[in-house]
């Protein structure tokens, strides 16, 4: 059974930054591509950032592009999301995931980080 545990929310000042980790055990990390989404109040859940199962080709939304990083570190079984200049409207509840290799799908979640950015 995969697990997944995110921590590094918190409050943040607009222009500031944020590092959130997302610790794996179970299953296969090392071979498992992985997505960060983000849930706002009142709001759908939306894609974030992903990266393959090598750390390689990271994708990200368009409200993040050159401001968010993701990375993945294979030996620690945890990905990151690097924030920087945070804005008011990246307020929002973090979740990582795993993407099934067979489905593509995202099938393992994990409980989520807020992440509360004050103007």
């Amino acid at each position: 059974q995969v697990q997944l545990v995110e921590s590094g929310g918190g409050l943040a000042q607009a222009g500031g930054s944020l590092r959130l980790s997302c610790a794996a055990s179970g299953g296969t990390f090392s071979t498992s591509a992985m997505g960060w989404f983000r849930q706002a109040p009142g709001k759908e859940r939306e894609f974030v950032a992903s990266i393959s199962w090598s750390g390689g080709s990271p994708s990200y939304a368009d409200s993040v592009k050159g401001r968010f990083t993701i990375s993945k570190d294979n030996a620690k079984n945890t990905v990151y999301l690097q924030m920087n200049s945070l804005k008011p409207e990246d307020t929002a509840l973090y979740y990582c995931a795993r993407r099934n290799i067979f489905t593509r799908a995202y099938d393992y979640w994990g409980q989520g980080t807020q992440v509360t950015v004050s103007s």
